[in-house]
């Protein structure tokens, strides 16, 4: 099959079809006047590609894991369950540091909140001393 056709049976655009086998993860024959062609287990295998992508592994750790997709073995099996172990562990590691980071955006959200409540309830121009900021939260500047 031509690359558009492969493109549309696996939901992909032409493009990204080029760029896996830039990075060695699909590969075509050639005609006589140079167009690609694919067989039907490449369609099966540019899914394979899109999920591994959805899980936000990179194309490099992609191709690590074709082998075991490619030709199972018990020594790739093992290797590529380690290696989905580790990308497991790095993906939670960017969960806890993206939870983080939101927690730190609801206190400054908190803090943000109540220093505009503070100035809703100020008579002449000065910030009273007994705004509501929560404890811990670092105070804006000129209170």
């Amino acid at each position: 099959m031509r690359i558009g056709e492969l493109a549309a049976r696996a939901g992909v655009s032409v493009r990204s079809l080029r760029y896996y086998e830039q990075r060695g993860l699909l590969s075509s024959t050639r005609t006589a006047s140079g167009q690609r062609r694919y067989t039907e287990d490449d369609v099966d295998r540019v899914r394979f590609i899109q999920d591994l992508y959805a899980a936000n592994l990179s194309s490099s750790t992609i191709a690590d894991l074709m082998p075991c997709r490619e030709a199972p073995s018990t020594h790739n099996s093992d290797a590529t369950l380690e290696r989905l172990a580790r990308e497991r562990e790095r993906i939670t590691a960017q969960i806890e540091d993206l939870l983080r980071a939101r927690d730190t955006l609801d206190r400054m959200t908190a803090v943000a909140r109540a220093y505009r409540e503070s100035l809703a309830h100020q008579d002449a121009g000065a910030v009273p001393a007994d705004a509501a900021v929560p404890a811990g939260a670092a105070v804006p500047a000129g209170r």
